[in-house]
């Protein structure tokens, strides 16, 4: 029913002059009009009943203050009407399996666009539509195609939690520029783990360039990619950087198909392309293992003697005598082998591909282990073949690299699902209860003893120290604590100390120690003469191998932990990862053997092997801390944490805790 008082008819169709005025009953309510007519529009469907509205137009939140005024009356005006709102500033929904085309442009007119076992959610109306509409022309099929634009109302993540529920839905693909609740994206991946359902996800915006760009499209804020790439790392999402990824990675899942384990055999016709897959599979980590001797007898006797039974094997193009019955053979028999999951085959060219073709799917038929199909040429060369396997879920793929990227994704889903079923019985104790701290009411940064107090109430070890005024150190006969010292300036005013000159290490005697005093107090009446000092934080020098522990509270992910090789390698490796918090020690430990440096914890070339039990407990309980203390605690900085041989533990050398104002 189109409606516009200007008019009496539209291609033919009755128009009417609003909405009152329309036949009822109605589903949805497309809006194309200017931005300030939108809010009251709406208004009006939630009189007339009307449940849903699309909203096309711009000039919302991504145009500045005035636009994101006008988008909050938008979101007012659908709350008290009752009216869910899709957009604005998108392109519309499509549901392919009724053909309900719901929006305008030129995708939507396309007649290449069928239904299938995937839905795209896209907050790039135009390029998400657009890539939907290259996946249908290799052969997938879409749903549902779901344009997000500013979500004032239905967000993204609204769309993937209901996309993923429902039975015609087996893949979901993502086009993100940014989210606001990265906790809910978590929850959703776990659920995409326990339904089987990979989503692919495109994430972009992830360079400062790119981050500046998604705000002025959508005026959405995006958190840092390393927590994003956390989030996707943990549930059941697939990172796909372009529209070949989509492509490749949706047709291995449309064969649903998982593998057990990540050893691949890879089947060829051509030597040189079967140690090019090996190098591939090797690089994705995956793995070549050698065939039980029971099936390379058997090889031997499918295969011409000159052929090649190891893993790469090589079929040689022997098989055009047969129309390539004996590599459908070998095929079968690889799949059998108990030490292979999964493989990788290059199809057979010429008059002999469809014979061998129809042979291949009976015996995929007999196995529950994933088969990918490498594309040996062009694509129109059999290009009949390659769309009878395809539409009997074989998946091909053309470059070489490719097929083993897209098989790897496979794994990587399949071993993240194996791992949700491991730890989805699994009840961790906490370490240590919930604490209450004394903390003061506005934000502030605390001291390093300070920050050090809190750390020690949730069983963090720290440094034996002693905090003292400066004249009371001058007038020391006998120190309280043992030589070697470390002597730091005590003060909430000047929380980088290092920078400022304030520190100072392996004091060995107490006319040291007062000498360090008096220059620890010149160094810092000149950094800030105004600066509020404590006192002199006198501490145990503490060895051991270098981390840090670091922990914040962010907008969009909550409490969120960190991790990486301290000193030198901070800066210059950038070798850090990231857990949500709370977490238990298997993910602790996971974390731990995540960083590129890991190797040099666990005794790497004769250097003894480090107490990483230890320091998964502290990760545990720095997790706990900022997780009870969420409302308050917006940092923490353990830096170093000093790592010790295996049952020796960890000591916190330095620390710093910043908070949030109570009503933050």
């Amino acid at each position: 029913y189109p409606v516009n008082p200007k008019y009496s008819e539209i291609k033919g169709l009755p128009c009417y002059p609003d909405i009152a005025a329309v036949p009822q009953p109605c589903d949805v309510a497309l809006i194309a009009l200017a931005a300030p007519l939108v809010p009251k529009v709406i208004a009006q469907c939630g009189k007339a009943g009307v449940p849903f509205a699309v909203v096309l137009s711009a000039g919302f939140s991504e145009v500045g203050s005035e636009g994101a005024a006008l988008q909050d009356e938008l979101r007012a005006a659908a709350r008290k009407h009752k009216v869910r709102v899709v957009g604005p500033n998108c392109l519309g929904i499509m549901n392919l399996m009724d053909n309900a085309r719901i929006g305008f442009g030129g995708t939507m007119q396309l007649k290449t666009l069928t239904p299938g076992p995937i839905a795209m959610v896209t907050q790039s109306g135009g390029f998400g539509f657009g890539v939907a509409a290259i996946a249908c022309y290799y052969g997938l099929g879409f749903n549902y195609i779901i344009s997000t634009g500013n979500e004032a109302d239905l967000t993204m993540l609204d769309w993937i939690a209901d996309l993923i529920e429902r039975p015609e839905v087996e893949i979901v693909t993502v086009f993100m520029e940014g989210i606001t609740d990265g906790r809910r994206l978590i929850e959703i991946g776990e659920r995409a783990l326990e339904l089987g359902k990979p989503i692919l996800i495109w994430k972009v915006g992830n360079t400062e360039v790119g981050s500046r760009a998604a705000i002025s499209h959508t005026a959405r804020m995006t958190a840092g990619y390393e927590l994003y790439r956390a989030a996707f790392r943990g549930g059941g999402f697939i990172e796909i950087r372009d529209v070949d990824d989509l492509i490749d990675i949706c047709k291995v899942f449309r064969a649903r198909k998982l593998p057990a384990g990540k050893r691949v055999a890879v089947l060829t016709l051509s030597g040189g392309a079967g140690v090019l897959l090996a190098d591939r599979c090797v690089e994705h980590g995956l793995e070549l293992p050698k065939l039980a001797a029971t099936t390379t007898a058997k090889l031997r006797e499918i295969m011409v003697s000159f052929a090649s039974a190891d893993n790469p094997i090589d079929a040689t193009a022997h098989g055009y005598n047969d129309n390539f019955a004996s590599y459908s053979r070998t095929i079968r028999e690889v799949l059998a082998d108990p030490h292979i999951d999964m493989a990788i085959a290059r199809v057979p060219r010429g008059h002999a591909a469809r014979p061998w073709a129809e042979g291949l799917i009976a015996v995929l038929q007999e196995t529950a282990k994933p088969l990918v199909l490498n594309w040996p040429t062009a694509p129109d060369d059999n290009g009949e073949v390659m769309h009878y396997l395809e539409q009997n879920n074989v998946p091909c793929i053309l470059a070489p690299g490719r097929a083993v990227h897209a098989l790897a994704a496979l794994n990587e889903f399949a071993g993240k699902k194996r791992a949700y079923t491991q730890r989805a019985g699994r009840l961790s104790p906490r370490p240590v209860t919930p604490r209450k701290l004394d903390l003061p009411q506005a934000a502030a940064t605390l001291g390093e003893h300070r920050s050090k107090q809190v750390l020690k109430a949730y069983g963090v070890p720290v440094v034996e120290e002693v905090l003292m005024q400066a004249a009371d150190i001058e007038a020391l006969t006998r120190c309280s604590l043992p030589f070697p010292l470390a002597a730091k300036l005590g003060s909430h005013d000047i929380p980088h100390k290092t920078e400022a000159g304030v520190v100072r290490l392996h004091i060995h005697d107490l006319h040291g120690l007062k000498h360090a005093v008096r220059e620890i107090m010149a160094a810092a009446n000149h950094h800030k003469p105004d600066a509020r000092i404590d006192g002199i934080l006198l501490q145990q020098m503490a060895e051991g191998f270098e981390v840090i522990v670091g922990a914040v509270n962010d907008p969009c992910f909550g409490p969120v932990v960190a991790f990486g090789l301290g000193g030198v390698f901070t800066e210059l490796m950038k070798d850090l990862t990231y857990r949500f918090a709370p977490f238990d020690a298997v993910a602790a430990k996971e974390m731990i053997a995540e960083i590129k440096g890991a190797a040099l914890l666990s005794g790497y070339r004769g250097r003894p092997v480090l107490d990483t039990d230890a320091l998964a407990e502290v990760l545990v309980r720095v997790s706990l801390l900022i997780a009870d203390h969420a409302d308050r605690i917006a940092e923490i900085d353990i830096n170093p944490l000093f790592v010790r041989p295996a049952g020796q533990g960890v000591v916190a050398a330095d620390a710093l805790i910043v908070l949030k104002g109570q009503d933050s």
